[in-house]
This record gives structure tokens, sequence and C-alpha cells, in this order.
């Protein structure tokens, strides 16, 4: 591991924050960006919503849920699918990819609820819902889900830090073994709750099927959901395995190096199979729901542009990465694959939605608005960083070889 500059912490040493502090463009940004989002931040929370977005009563729901809800829970999905195939379905190969996948999908989750703050507005108000349950609510059963899975999530992901504090801490090694004996069950109970929580956010937009353009509202929605949802969980385990490999390599034990690629190319044979099946539900669903005389339209050309460009495509680059072996293809097909995934949240979610109203009345974020959504991800990254310079995400723990 020495040959990879590793830095493994010790007891005196348990802290390695050095390259917070390099002047690279990087980092710069970084702080400009956190800078600029905790000032709006402050300006939202103590002047009000209505300063910093372009809300109103026809789009209550905008970029904050577009973006940081619908996809920072999609694209968090890599660590039910990675868990499940590494501790259910018994791929083994794939052990390397399961910790930088469950600390991926728990700090989606996290920030999801960071974002959802900035929406609601009452933070203190947040777990009202356990107390004042509505059973008849999905809205309801979308937080419950996802507060249990964050609370999965934690416990799956805490094995690391544990790891890293146990040269201290010692008597941590003990809730360490507890906590690896309870795996398969965690991993279980996580899919679970992936498949309710994952399908229901599609369940939201049921309800509004004068507002969604028909293209794309459908009584399978839910489905349609769940499913791409398995498709951004293999595209973000191959997408987040290339940047850490341009950013965080020398932190990459031999036998995260080793594994990467064939991580890759099975998870993208995985995600091409998902994709022609998406694909022809999708449109066997337009077939069945009469919509063919709407392709016609100007939506019908973005509904092609979407189905062809940001389905098809990726499913054909994941093909032919997998059959030939080429790691381009295969991170090309995840780079489309999850582009793909965010187009279709923000379709559904405000390009599709009130389609029936007038441009000049349509909703279209302020720049506050997505100023506040790139905090959101930089603060992803930034906790992301922390992790993975202080525990062992990306290498095994010399005092611990049965970690990964």
């Amino acid at each position: 591991m020495a040959e990879h500059s590793i830095v493994i912490p010790t007891r005196d040493k348990l802290f390695n924050i050095s390259e917070f502090f390099t002047p690279t463009p990087g980092n710069i940004i970084s702080g400009i960006i956190l800078a600029v989002g905790l000032v709006i931040t402050i300006i939202r929370f103590t002047v009000g919503i209505g300063a910093v977005t372009n809300l109103d009563d026809n789009q209550p729901w905008g970029l904050w849920i577009g973006f940081d809800l619908l996809c920072g829970v999609c694209l968090a999905a890599g660590g039910y699918f990675t868990t499940v195939a590494c501790y259910i379905m018994g791929q083994k190969h794939f052990h390397s990819a399961c910790r930088p996948a469950v600390l991926t999908a728990f700090l989606g989750y996290a920030f999801v609820v960071v974002a959802l703050l900035y929406d609601l507005g009452h933070p203190l108000r947040l777990p009202f819902m356990f107390f004042f349950p509505g059973t008849t609510s999905v809205l309801f059963e979308v937080g419950l889900c996802v507060a249990t899975y964050l609370t999965v999530l934690f416990i799956e992901f805490s094995i690391a830090p544990l790891e890293w504090l146990s040269c201290r801490f010692p008597w941590l090694i003990k809730w360490r073994k507890v906590l690896v004996m309870c795996t398969i069950p965690l991993t279980i109970f996580g899919v679970t709750l992936s498949t309710l929580h994952q399908s229901s956010l599609g369940s939201l937009y049921l309800i509004a099927p004068g507002k969604l353009h028909p293209l794309w509202y459908s009584p399978f929605i839910p489905m349609f959901f769940f499913v791409s949802s398995m498709v951004a969980g293999a595209s973000m385990v191959i997408f987040e395995g290339m940047l850490a490999h341009k950013g965080v390599h020398h932190y990459m034990d031999k036998t995260h190096l080793r594994e990467a690629n064939e991580v890759s190319f099975a998870f993208a044979r995985a995600a091409s199979f998902i994709l022609f099946a998406y694909f022809m539900l999708k449109l066997i669903d337009m077939l069945v729901q009469a919509n063919l005389p709407y392709v016609f339209t100007g939506y019908g050309a973005w509904w092609l542009v979407e189905m062809f460009g940001f389905i098809l495509l990726p499913a054909l680059l994941y093909a032919k990465g997998a059959r030939d072996r080429s790691l381009t293809f295969c991170r090309l097909g995840a780079v489309n694959a999850v582009a793909g995934i965010v187009l279709n949240r923000f379709t559904v979610s405000m390009i599709a939605f009130n389609y029936t109203l007038p441009s000049a009345e349509r909703y279209f974020p302020s720049i506050w608005e997505i100023c506040i959504s790139m905090f959101v991800v930089t603060m992803i990254i930034t906790v992301y960083r922390f992790v993975v310079y202080n525990m062992p995400i990306l290498y095994e723990h010399p005092n611990f070889r049965d970690g990964h």
C-alpha cells in the first residue's frame, strides 16, 4: 500500500486534512461555492423562501425537489444495487465496490434531507411525520422509508469510521464485529426499503394526470422510477469509480485497482440489459396508453430525444463496452445514463409538468435555487473527500483484513 501513498490513521494522527488546504483550482472553486451557499442559506432562513425561489401556487415543487430529491435519491441507488450483488447474490468480486457505493448512498440520502430543509423551511418540524403520521399519504411513505433507509445506510457505513477510530478507542472493535454480522440482514432490509420509496417517488405524480404531459404520465410511473433507479445504481458505481481514479487514485490499494475494471464491465453488462428492458417498457406503455399522436408534437420530439439519446444510446454503449471489454465505452455509457436519469427527473418534475400553461407562466428556477443545489452537491463532494482521506473506503485497513 505504501506505493500508492495511502495515509493510514494512527493513534497520534487521526486526521488527514492537508489536501483541503492545498491551493488547487478545485479547492478554490469549492471554497467559493461553499461561502456563497452559506450566505444564501442565511438569507433563505431569515427572509423567507420567496426571497430565493421562483416557486408559486402552480409550481410548489421546483428544482430542489426535481434535482435534490428525485435525482439525489435515484443516483444514491448504487448502495442497494452493489450490496445486493455482493452479499445476497454472492458476487464476492464486487466487495471492493461496496464501501464506496454505500458511502455515496449514505451521503446522497443524508444531503437529500438537508436539501429538503430549504424547501420545507421549518427544520424542527421535520420529525412531525413520526408523531402525526398520514398513513394514507404516499408522501408519508416516502418520508418514512427514506428516514429508515438512511438509518440503515448509517449503520452499514459506520463500520468504516469504527475501524478508523479503533486505533484510539480499541473498545470500538467489539461494535464493529457486531455490525459486520448484521451485514446481510441490513442489506435485505435496505433493498426492501429502496423498492418501496424509489417507486413511491413516481407515485407522487399519479395525482396529477392533468398537469403532467401524457407521454410521461402513466399508471406505471412508479415501476418506471424503480427500474430507472437500478440503472442509476449501476451507472453511479462506474461513474464514481471513474472520478475516484482521477482524484483519489493514491488512496486505492492493489485490491481496488485490480478489481475496478471487472466491476465496471459487470455493472455495464447488467445496466445494458436493464436499459433495453426500460426502453421497451416505455415504448409499450406509450402504445398501450394511445399516446402515439403526441410523439409528432414538440413534446414528442423531446420524448424521442430522451428515449433514443439517453436510454437506447447508453444501453448500446454499455453493451459494446462489456462485450469488447472497453473501459472507455463503459464510462461513456455511465455518463450518458446518469445524464439521462437527471433529464428524466427534470422532465417529470419541471419540463413536462404544467405543460398546458403559457410559457410566460411556466416555472424556471432562480439563480439562487441553482446556487443552493450547487452548494449541496459541493458539500457532498467535500464530505466524501474527507471520509476517503481518513477512513478505509478505497483500501483495506491493515488491522482488519476481513474488512471488505
